[in-house]
Parts: structure tokens; C-alpha cells; sequence
């Protein structure tokens, strides 16, 4: 969230700040945030959510 000022950010920008393969991002951890209520996929790239903001203590 700070890293990308909460912005929109690509897969592929993801995991190179985390460190983690894009497929395994995209195929274990992503389906699960999403589900969750934490991450929203939109054309521009991944969102964190308000929800998952308030979790982190960001809001």
C-alpha cells in the first residue's frame, strides 16, 4: 500500500517488490485475497481494498 501509494499495480510490479514467482502470486495468494474482500483486479492492475486497508491499520 505504501510502496505504490495505494495505486493500481501490475503483477509482474508485485512480485518484484515481494520477492515471490508471478505464477505462484497470481495462483495461490491472489485468489485467496480476493476472496477475502482485500484485493480488486482491474485493467490498470491490483487494488487493495478499503477493507484491507482498515485491516492493515492504514484507515
Amino acid at each position: 500500500i505504501e510502496q505504490f501509494n495505494g495505486g493500481p499495480v501490475g503483477l509482474e510490479a508485485v512480485a518484484a517488490s515481494t520477492g515471490e514467482d508471478a505464477q505462484t502470486i497470481e495462483e495461490v495468494y491472489e485468489p485467496y485475497l480476493l476472496q477475502i474482500g482485500f484485493l480488486h483486479r482491474t485493467p490498470r492492475g491490483r487494488v487493495a481494498t478499503s477493507a484491507a486497508r482498515k485491516h492493515l491499520g492504514y484507515e
